[in-house]
């Protein structure tokens, strides 16, 4: 069994070298569906929604993986691949002013117009009471992810990292949703 894993993992680096969008695409898009498989099994969801589960498959693959991939570039671009604590400093804090807020309103308006069907109207209503709160959540845990993905992480695997944590993330975020309407509920 060894031998197939360390097979494995080579060819899917080979690949992560020779394509790397499309690995990285294919990597946050399995990613994303195991987090909502085990998210949907932790709030008591029975029978796995299966729409669900491909919409946030095609947020991972066609947005999560390719931004990623093409910020890491960026930023390694503007900051000339420097990791000295200043430098990385800087990093983590443009990251955290520019993508983190923007990705987290793209999910939401994705996850309410697209994946829950909710009309504009509702969505940005949602989007107005939840994404404070989401947003000073995100600032609370992920510039320490940042940090070590900026310091520690080799640039080809950075999405990887990244998308990784984010998995975790996502179950998280789905366990406090369930839990805060478990609370109003009663």
């Amino acid at each position: 069994m060894g031998s197939l894993a360390k097979k494995g993992l080579q060819q899917y680096l080979l690949q992560l070298q020779q394509h790397p969008l499309r690995t990285k695409a294919i990597t946050a898009g399995v990613l994303s569906a195991i987090s909502d498989i085990t998210a949907q099994k932790l709030t008591g969801i029975q029978k796995l929604q299966l729409k669900r589960l491909l919409l946030k498959v095609l947020f991972g693959f066609a947005y999560l993986g390719p931004f990623g991939h093409f910020l890491h570039i960026a930023l390694d671009k503007i900051f000339k691949g420097r990791k000295d604590t200043k430098t990385v400093a800087k990093k983590v804090v443009l990251e955290q002013l520019t993508s983190s807020p923007w990705n987290n309103l793209m999910f939401m308006i994705y996850y309410g117009l697209v994946i829950e069907g909710r009309p504009w109207m509702h969505v940005k209503s949602k989007i107005k009471k939840d994404y404070p709160s989401v947003q000073y959540a995100a600032w609370t845990f992920w510039p320490v992810v940042g940090w070590v993905n900026h310091q520690y992480v080799p640039l080809q695997f950075r999405v990887i990292f990244a998308s990784v944590i984010a998995c975790g993330w996502g179950i998280f975020l789905n366990l406090r949703a369930r839990s805060m309407a478990l609370t109003k509920g009663s």
